[in-house]
């Protein structure tokens, strides 16, 4: 205890006061319930009206927190406006979370909101440990009782907690692993945040087989059965098994730094040459690994595949003309371009480079065959052949629509779907002419079976592809983003998704430079190469 409160047992139960703000907070100790007597007033509290008083807030404050100390959680509850969930939270942090101790000491309140901080012991199997930290709570009025009572959030529990979340202790499913980089240097979450649902990945998959042991832990359980547990203390070390990667940290900490410039933001590099996966990162505040588990219609990034499949029929040559009118219609439903801009006479890779849209609508009639472009995808690109890259991703889809759809179909809009691993990996294949199943761990590790395309691009479609995508970095539409990227060996395309219900399109933007493909997406970002672009910049520079 600091020298603003002094203690004293008495009868068993630890009574903390804290000099500053003149309550008192019960705690618990070992198993004894205690007796929040405190408490009784507040529960008698009459209904009221108006803004919460400071009084009130004190009163109910104190009450709160001093059946919460002393595990009363049937008490503690009757204090909050949602009685279930503070139930089930103040009930799991003796019995869940295995808390044989708490002191909460109170601050001064502000306003309505009362700071208070939590030093309790852990104990699981033998083993106690400490676990302090700071948060705070509200005092709002019932909208019903007119009672003052604390505005329920799990992060009154702990600051960390979000919706549906908790906090455990134990024995966690799965040994520790220490992951390292292709370079051998560790990754761990705190250096990398973004790797945390990643390398909650690998020590589900490879713990054991890493040769780890389990420990003991205080984690919070996450309320999506997908999302990573978030390590709080460690009770007992366990032995981490070691494993592999092929990250590249540098490529990953500047992946980090770059999307961390932008809310809802992902990008994936990889190495075309070989299928590894460089860099993972996210930046997103649900914690979701979009940039692998994502499925978002990808824009005009899609127009790499479309582009390689009309090339692959003969109806289009990057240096033969295309038409890009301001229009095209397909069955019943009209196209444009951005600005509604057109070009007469220009070559097909300008078209490509400019991002015209109604250059790849108006080709459809000529392919005659809805499934060209989802076997193009599949056959050519490994869209949707069952990654297994050694975590949890969600393949691309492209599946064969008719009608209208078709149509959004070939500029990356209407039923298609990708994340950016999906993405960076079509341009890497469009780089090489060559489709190689990206993976974060070789597959040697543990014998699995990568996918592999039915058949390659012919050197005369890749080099095609390779020169439209350099047009694009140095004079198209991903001009300025790639600008910063050093050499001529350099490409890109950018890509614009709208989303039904967003104000803004989600801006997606794909480029390589040198033996390096990157992807990147951010929702509601806008157009490609303003928001998306730099991140794969950044990322192309880093490796």
């Amino acid at each position: 205890m600091n020298g603003a409160a002094k203690g004293a047992v008495i009868g068993g139960v630890f009574l903390a006061m804290l000099g500053g703000a003149g309550y008192g907070v019960y705690a618990l100790v070992g198993g004894a319930d205690g007796d929040a007597k405190d408490g009784e007033s507040s529960t008698r509290a009459e209904k009221g009206s108006g803004p919460v008083s400071a009084k009130e807030t004190a009163a109910t404050a104190k009450a709160f927190l001093a059946a919460w100390a002393a595990g009363e959680a049937g008490v503690a509850a009757e204090l909050t406006n949602n009685n279930a969930a503070a139930l089930a939270a103040v009930g799991d942090f003796k019995t869940k979370a295995y808390v044989s101790k708490a002191v909460i000491t109170p601050g001064a309140p502000n306003g309505t909101t009362v700071p208070f901080k939590v030093e309790a012991e852990i104990t699981y199997e033998g083993t106690t440990k400490p676990l302090a930290y700071d948060s705070q709570l509200t005092v709002v009025r019932g909208l019903t009782s007119g009672k003052p009572l604390v505005d329920w959030q799990p992060s009154v529990i702990h600051p960390q907690l979000q919706k549906d979340e908790r906090l455990r202790a134990g024995t966690p499913a799965n040994p520790p692993v220490k992951a390292l980089d292709r370079n051998g240097k560790e990754l761990t979450a705190e250096q990398y945040p973004s790797l945390r649902a990643i390398l909650d990945d690998l020590r589900k998959a490879y713990g054991e087989k890493a040769g780890g042991a389990k420990g003991a832990e205080v984690w919070i359980e996450p309320a999506a059965q997908d999302a990573p547990r978030r390590t709080l203390l460690t009770l007992a070390e366990g032995r981490p098994g070691e494993i592999q990667t092929v990250l590249d940290a540098e490529v990953q900490a500047a992946a980090e730094k770059a999307v961390a410039k932008h809310p809802e933001a992902s990008v994936v590099a990889v190495k075309p040459s070989t299928g590894e996966i460089l860099a993972v990162a996210n930046h997103r505040k649900d914690g979701f690994n979009a940039a692998m588990k994502g499925a978002r219609a990808p824009g005009s990034t899609m127009k790499i595949v479309t582009g390689a499949m009309l090339i692959e029929k003969g109806l289009v040559s990057a240096d033969k003309p295309a038409a890009c009118p301001a229009t095209a219609t397909w069955e019943g439903k009209s196209f444009h371009n951005l600005n509604h801009f057109a070009s007469e006479g220009e070559p097909f890779a300008s078209s490509f480079a400019k991002s015209c849209n109604t250059a790849f609508i108006s080709l459809i009639d000529d392919v005659k065959d809805n499934s060209a472009l989802p076997r193009e995808a599949k056959e050519v690109f490994g869209i949707g052949l069952d990654w297994k890259t050694g975590v949890v991703s969600v393949d691309g889809s492209v599946p064969e629509v008719s009608g209208a759809g078709a149509a959004a179909a070939y500029i990356g809009q209407g039923t298609i779907t990708m994340n950016p691993l999906n993405v960076a990996s079509i341009t890497a294949t469009a780089r090489t002419g060559v489709f190689r199943q990206p993976v974060i761990v070789k597959a040697s590790l543990d014998g699995r079976t990568l996918a592999t395309a039915s058949r390659s691009l012919k050197p005369g479609v890749s080099a095609q592809l390779v020169k439209m995508m350099k047009l694009t970095a140095t004079s198209g539409t991903g001009r300025e983003a790639m600008a910063s990227v050093g050499g001529s060996d350099k490409g890109a395309k950018t890509g614009s998704a709208e989303v039904d219900g967003a104000g803004s399109p989600d801006s997606w933007f794909t480029g390589f430079s040198g033996d390096v493909a990157a992807a990147a997406m951010v929702e509601g970002g806008g157009h490609g190469g303003e928001t998306a672009g730099p991140i794969v910049a950044e990322v192309l520079n880093a490796g």
